[in-house]
């Protein structure tokens, strides 16, 4: 997944079609000297619909398709013809996408399963032909109903990344090397903080030919739910992941410290993602040796953890398993 081609937010302006008018129109035939009303009605404007994808990862292709437009109903016509209804819009989408109204900010729904639809903005409703108006004491009516005007609004599309386990630490904590190592995936790896600007999503293989998704999400900093580094950004994938994967390097100054400040990022950003399960894993601990484990062990007993190596490939399996546990509530 290209960081050029990686994009999680788009505002675009929709116009869904305007309903046709009825028909105003009187049955006119050899014979019939004065026939009664038999206009149709209009036909319903197209809507603009999201509809889920789950072939598609980024919202790129509407980059630079801001205006989507829908086409408008026909109008209604004598005995009693329907006008043709305008065209729908659909709007391909990957799963995870949220629609909100540009104005408000008002979440509008969210697109979790593939083939899902959701009206975007929806069609004016076709106007009653005057056949509907006749009465008793109204045989002739020469009015009808004109068609509802269309609806136009700007929405804002915001992907959050659907994963299973989601992937929390600090720039440079050995996120996208774990990715690498236990799937198929190939993220950029390098010694510098922000190597990864966009999520890295890979199939984990387990036993028996069972599989699960990982997300390599950005890198958070302290402030993150401030806008800070690339903050919100990062934040709002990691609500949609069943279970988060802490990593805090075996390098690092004060790893309970460190996993505090991550817990207080998610919790300043939205307290929910704390229900989640969590699991905190020490990496780069090819680096320690038994002793300085069982000494960090002292420091952390109250967080169950484990130690873990993706370049030496120490604790991965026994990684898995928690993981494969914890994503099937076992």
């Amino acid at each position: 997944m290209a960081g050029s081609n990686f994009i999680d937010y788009v505002k675009i302006h929709c116009r869904s079609g305007k309903g046709g008018a009825g028909s105003k129109h009187f049955r006119r035939e050899k014979y019939i000297a004065q026939g009664g009303p038999d206009g149709g009605d209009g036909g319903r404007g197209g809507h603009v619909i999201i509809q889920g994808n789950a072939q598609m990862w980024t919202l790129l292709h509407l980059k630079h398709q801001r205006h989507i437009k829908a086409g408008h109903g026909a109008g209604g016509s004598g005995s009693t013809s329907t006008g043709a209804e305008g065209d729908d819009v659909y709007i391909q989408v990957p799963l995870g996408t949220v629609a909100k109204d540009a104005e408000t900010g008002e979440t509008l729904f969210e697109i979790t399963e593939d083939g899902e639809q959701q009206i975007l903005a929806k069609g004016g409703r076709g106007g009653l032909g005057n056949n509907h108006f006749k009465n008793s004491t109204n045989q002739a009516p020469r009015y009808a109903q004109p068609g509802e005007d269309y609806e136009e609004a700007w929405r804002i599309l915001e992907l959050k990344v659907l994963a299973d386990v989601g992937l929390v630490g600090f720039p440079n904590a050995g996120k996208s090397t774990l990715l690498s190592v236990v799937s198929a995936a190939k993220p950029e790896i390098a010694n510098y903080p922000f190597t990864t600007l966009v999520p890295n999503l890979g199939i984990v293989g387990y036993r028996d030919h069972k599989s699960f998704v990982m997300a390599d999400i950005p890198g958070i900093i302290e402030g993150a739910h401030e806008g800070k580094g690339l903050g919100l950004r990062f934040l709002r994938h990691i609500e949609r992941n069943s279970v988060l994967l802490f990593l805090v390097p075996a390098d690092s100054d004060n790893i309970a410290k460190e996993y505090e400040t991550l817990l207080n990022e998610l919790r300043q950003f939205n307290p929910e993602l704390l229900d989640k399960d969590r699991i905190l894993a020490i990496s780069k601990s090819d680096m320690l040796d038994d002793e300085l484990k069982v000494e960090i062990s002292k420091e952390i007993s109250t967080l169950p953890h484990l130690f873990i190596s993706s370049v030496a490939q120490q604790g991965l399996m026994e990684l898995k398993d928690l993981l494969w546990k914890s994503i099937n509530n076992e």
